[in-house]
């Protein structure tokens, strides 16, 4: 694996440990509702699939 790639890794998993921290989830615990799901548990959906895209992407380029 190229250096390049380690390092896309390290700064998604820094960027997933902040955005998965208490004061930032707690940003997203209303009672609102979209699309009759709780916002929090919209913005966790949402922040695991982008992470999930990203690091498909990482690793796809890791075959070159």
């Amino acid at each position: 694996m190229k250096k390049r790639h380690k390092q896309k890794l390290v700064i998604l998993s820094i960027t997933l440990f902040v955005m998965l921290n208490a004061p930032v989830l707690l940003l997203f615990n209303h009672t609102q509702a979209i699309l009759g799901l709780p916002m929090i548990y919209l913005y966790l959906f949402m922040i695991w699939l982008a992470s999930s895209i990203a690091s498909f992407l990482i690793f796809w380029k890791f075959d070159e």
